[in-house]
């Protein structure tokens, strides 16, 4: 899945450039998040895709959804009663009253029901359409970005040229407490479990969800809190392409970077997908670097990564395991009728991956094996101490590998829990619903972690250093650094 988002990220990046290169506009080209929305907008602007639907056709696309992830998940009931899930289906359904829905609409409707199943990996992801066509009609933005620590949501950074200040905490906006409109976002988002949702929430962006829910506001009474003080403050919207967009950068880090610090090596892997000989050739000048100058630790940092294949995670680990090694300990899969169809469509079904798929009966669950990885000749391979850094913002096959690390003694994880489970319900695929083509991944696999553990709990690291994120201090970093020369 990675790979194929790597591809479509780049893709839509070179699109955006050139038309705003026609529009004379300007725009920082790490707005990964953003450029999507624009060219979805722009794409489908020009093909006149169709963005209204009757009502009955979202019903059907709704009835089409549970029926698609009952048959093609791996176990949609495995933390919500199937039950709840029902009743939570149907309260959805009976909301819907109009006779006409707007895309943004259907798709917020659709997230109240798929997020239900409270899996990171079955989701509808943000509204990216619905957003650019709001961005070229001169849409504006709540001005505050917001991180979630401690059940708190703080300022981070203020867009804006009102005084509440960073670090702040946020009691309520427009009369409504913080912890409603939490509430409401959190049936937007596909999460395990509240923290993280919380950490989505951060990776999508509080103003973006604030807009998805509430539409557009042109001013905010924030009520705030700042060095025990409660104070009520009126701020004005931003611009959402100007006043937003065009100042901030994205969480997720997919730049790869080495660099030496005093005695110890700093990597920064980027996320597992894109162009796998390039990213090998890239770990390959890294650690000849890192043998050449003898560094005594390496450090790998994992956090902000949206993960990938781990045909890229386990390259980067034969260069400082000590053993044969493997990705987990349990990997299952189930197939359906449903699956079968579209890897006839859309995947190649001559791989070994989607044969041994195709051959088995529908609804079957079955175990696959990736087979042993093999580490580096003892020549190449790093043999000083390994840190491994992670936080909540380290997804999907980042998670994975920090748990193998850990598991194997690798190497030392620090930093915070991620969101993401260490053992978890993954192996997406994405399909479209039939009347509003709205995307939708499923998981159709269960991964369990090295260890064996199926603990409900993200990696938690061995030395613990919390990371406030969207603030410009790296305290994870700067805090391992410390140790690492204390120890020495």
């Amino acid at each position: 899945r990675k790979e194929a988002v790597g591809r479509f990220v780049a893709d839509a990046t070179l699109v955006l450039r050139k038309i705003l290169n026609l529009m004379k506009a300007i725009i920082n080209p790490r707005i990964l998040l953003f450029q999507i929305c624009l060219v979805t907008h722009l794409s489908c602007t020009m093909l006149r895709a169709q963005d209204h639907f009757t009502k009955n056709e979202v019903l059907e696309d709704m009835a089409f959804l549970w029926k698609s992830l009952e048959e093609a998940h791996f176990d949609l009931y495995a933390y919500t009663p199937k039950e709840e899930f029902q009743k939570n289906y149907n309260r959805v359904k009976n909301t819907i009253s109009k006779d006409s829905l707007s895309l943004l609409e259907a798709t917020s409707i659709f997230q109240k029901v798929i997020s239900k199943a409270d899996n990171g990996h079955t989701e509808i992801g943000f509204p990216g359409k619905s957003y650019g066509s709001y961005a070229y009609s001169g849409g504006t933005l709540f001005p505050l970005e917001i991180a979630l620590e401690n059940g708190k949501a703080l300022v981070r950074k203020n867009w804006s040229g009102n005084h509440i200040p960073t670090r702040a905490e946020i009691l309520s906006i427009n009369h409504i407490p913080i912890s409603e409109i939490l509430a409401e976002m959190y049936t937007l988002i596909s999460a395990e479990r509240p923290y993280f949702k919380n950490a989505k929430i951060e990776l999508y962006s509080f103003p973006r969800l604030y807009w998805q829910l509430y539409g557009r506001q042109d001013d905010f009474e924030i009520k705030f809190k700042s060095n025990d003080i409660t104070k009520t403050q009126t701020v004005a919207a931003v611009g959402l392409i100007e006043g937003y967009e065009m100042k901030r950068t994205e969480l997720f880090n997919r730049e790869r970077s080495l660099q030496f610090i005093g005695e110890s090596a700093y990597l920064v892997t980027g996320d597992f997908s894109g162009d796998e000989t390039k990213f090998k050739r890239f770990m390959d000048s890294s650690f000849a670097q890192i043998k050449d100058r003898k560094s005594k630790n390496l450090i790998v940092d994992l956090r902000n990564n949206g993960g990938g294949h781990n045909a890229f995670s386990d390259y980067l680990v034969s260069y400082f395991a000590d053993t044969t090694f493997r990705w987990n300990s349990s990997y299952q899969l189930k197939t359906s009728e449903f699956l079968k169809e579209h890897a006839r469509q859309h995947y190649d079904t001559t791989s070994a991956f989607w044969k041994e798929a195709l051959s088995h009966e529908n609804g079957e669950i079955y175990n696959y094996d990736f087979g042993d990885y093999q580490p580096q000749p003892p020549s190449r391979r790093f043999s000083g101490k390994v840190y491994v850094l992670v936080n909540r913002q380290s997804h999907s096959q980042a998670t994975v590998t920090a748990a193998q690390i850990q598991d194997y003694g690798f190497g030392t994880i620090v930093g915070e829990e991620t969101g993401e489970y260490a053992s978890l319900y993954a192996s997406m695929f994405e399909f479209k619903l039939p009347h509003t083509q709205i995307p939708v991944s499923v998981s159709k696999g269960k991964m369990v972690r090295v260890s064996g553990s199926t603990k409900e709990e993200g990696v938690v690291p061995d030395i613990y250093i919390k990371d406030h994120l969207l603030d410009d201090k790296d305290e994870i970093l700067e805090g391992l650094l410390e140790k690492i020369s204390e120890s020495d």
